[in-house]
């Protein structure tokens, strides 16, 4: 796994995001950070870290990208993120209105 910085982690998710359209899906996943590598053995309470972070992973197929947000970075990427998700989720599928239909007209039935 790649770990970028939060600019090029977006550039990136950009393009991972024009591969997927032809090659398959994309998973994004998100997740708060404490900074560990590895985990602490439970001897005592451990103290809190006063900072989290945040983690962000994106995997197309084998391809693997990461960035960790600062907590006083987290607005200026969110709006950034919420850009890119808006810009490239264009190819989804519509829901299909004639079976939306149905379960209307079956829930005034059983009023």
């Amino acid at each position: 796994m790649v770990l970028l910085e939060n600019d090029t982690f977006l550039s990136e998710l950009t393009k991972l995001f024009q591969k997927g359209k032809s090659s398959g899906s994309l998973s994004l996943t998100m997740k708060r950070y404490d900074g560990r590598t590895k985990p602490e053995p439970r001897k005592g309470s451990l103290p809190e870290p006063h900072e989290y972070k945040c983690l962000v992973r994106a995997t197309l197929g084998n391809k693997k990208i990461s960035t960790v947000i600062n907590q006083k970075d987290v607005n200026k990427f969110q709006m950034a993120y919420a850009n890119v998700l808006k810009g490239n989720m264009d190819g989804l599928k519509k829901k299909d209105k004639k079976s939306a239909a149905k379960g209307k007209t079956k829930s005034k039935a059983t009023q």
